[in-house]
């Protein structure tokens, strides 16, 4: 059963990998947290997901610039500067000898408690810091054939409970709107917002294009702040596509030419179907193949000029 955007083929190599945690290079097996780290506990953390190319995590600015407004809106303290954490990164694909096709998973928790409890007054210790690289790269077909949808009754949060935007390891609504697609079939989950308009996708982000040739995406309200969302409608400003963050409903979901989500791991990936419907033709679409060639040259010219500039 395919597992989503984030299904790929196992990869050897991974069984041999260094893990960097807390300031130390260890083997994979031996890659562990305390059972008092706030992570563990609580899901008290943020995190983020970083392509890389060429020896490089492409974006790495946006995605430090992401991890830094979540640490700060949750009072969590990194415990290490922005220089620090990059050369963290790099030490850990040095140590892998990794360049292309690989994946890193960037996690801080609060650290370690006194004991189990969710007062952050309780931490002990100084923030859990985990660099995880793998070589790990989407199916082609994915890329190529697209995924499932199915709307899950499980709604966005509005800011007052759990902000959206933040890119929090609490993923509990994420985690049951999945459980729903996957059980009624389905590769993803499509979530809507409190108002029931269309907001995101369970672990990426969700685009329409219209009959009339437009992108939409939702208003941004209810999601997270994408990366790989803000290079999208930034390709399409730039190359003359018309684009919109709007409202929109399941009806113009349905009556849509072409659909598609993004993110990092797998960048544009068509979708053939939601609810049931099928999108357009069921294929890849036109839009759809243009924007993932646009997007692919821009990860290229982000991760060469960093070449140039190393």
């Amino acid at each position: 059963m395919a597992l989503g955007t984030h299904d790929h083929a196992d990869d050897p190599r991974n069984a041999d990998i260094q893990i960097w945690v807390s300031g130390e290079l260890v083997p994979r097996d031996k890659a562990v947290v305390s059972v008092f780290d706030s992570g563990f506990v609580l899901g008290d953390g943020v995190w983020e997901g970083l392509r890389v190319s060429g020896g490089h995590p492409a974006f790495l600015e946006r995605h430090l610039d992401r991890l830094e407004e979540g640490a700060r809106a949750i009072m969590l303290d990194l415990g290490m500067s922005r220089a620090e954490i990059t050369d963290a990164i790099y030490a850990t694909l040095a140590a892998n000898e990794m360049t292309d096709g690989v994946h890193v998973r960037l996690m801080v928790t609060r650290g370690v408690k006194s004991t189990p409890y969710q007062d952050p007054r309780m931490t002990i210790g100084p923030a859990t810091v985990v660099v995880i690289a793998e070589h790990k790269e989407p199916m082609p077909a994915t890329v190529t054939e697209g995924i499932t949808v199915f709307t899950s009754h499980v709604r966005r949060a509005t800011p007052d409970t759990l902000d959206p935007r933040l890119n929090a390891h609490s993923k509990l609504n994420d985690i049951m709107a999945c459980i729903q697609a996957y059980t009624a079939g389905a590769d993803e989950a499509l979530m809507l917002d409190p108002q029931g308009f269309v907001a995101t996708c369970n672990s990426t982000h969700f685009f329409i294009v219209t009959r009339g040739g437009e992108v939409w995406t939702s208003d941004g309200r209810f999601c997270l702040a994408g990366i790989t969302r803000s290079n999208v409608l930034e390709v399409c400003r730039g190359n003359g596509i018309a684009s919109r963050q709007t409202t929109f409903s399941l009806t113009d979901v349905y009556n849509a030419a072409e659909a598609f989500v993004t993110g990092t791991f797998a960048g544009v990936v068509p979708v053939r179907t939601v609810d049931g419907r099928t999108i357009g033709t069921g294929a890849r679409g036109p839009m759809v193949e243009r924007l993932q060639g646009l997007y692919q040259a821009h990860v290229r010219a982000d991760v060469t000029a960093r070449t140039a500039a190393a």
